[in-house]
């Protein structure tokens, strides 16, 4: 299936400094799927990996939830894709996301549970579940060599690992 590491926040900031950190590893053309329920963190890891991408400005990152997809230029392209609002895998089809999956910028996307077979084969799935207001635990999973190498990576980190 994957390798995957666990790690556990234990704030706002906290998750961010996790997204930076692994924004700073990302390739152009990486693509991260985030799932998690409604206020579980994914927005603010996102925050973090637009600024570890190199994205000024990243904590006016916001949730696309009405456009699905913002864009940040810079000297990667950052997309932040939300598809929280999205009925169905089908209108998935109609936003043409593999362009995005094949570009030259990293994407995330949040709710990436809601399109399963328009998911490359190769991504960085990170599941952030709400443990209680401030504590998170972020289960990331690599699926391709590449991304196994991110999370080895990341398990060598200075973050701090709960399990793997």
């Amino acid at each position: 299936m994957g390798k995957k590491v666990v790690l556990q926040t234990q704030s706002t900031f906290e998750t961010i400094r996790v997204g930076k950190d692994i924004g700073t590893r990302l390739l152009p053309g990486d693509v991260i799927a985030l799932v998690g329920e409604l206020g579980a963190g994914k927005t603010q890891f996102v925050k973090g990996l637009a600024a570890g991408v190199g994205i000024g400005n990243s904590t006016y990152v916001s949730s696309p939830s009405f456009t699905l997809i913002h864009e940040y230029p810079g000297e990667t392209p950052f997309y932040h894709i939300d598809l929280f609002r999205l009925g169905s895998e089908k209108e998935a089809e109609e936003l043409g996301l593999e362009v995005y999956f094949q570009g030259s910028g990293v994407t995330a996307i949040e709710w990436a549970n809601k399109i399963p077979s328009l998911l490359p084969k190769e991504v960085l799935v990170v599941s952030i579940a709400y443990v209680d207001e401030n504590i998170r635990t972020l289960e990331i999973t690599g699926r391709g060599r590449h991304y196994l190498n991110l999370v080895d990576q990341i398990q060598r980190s200075e973050v701090r690992i709960v399990n793997h």
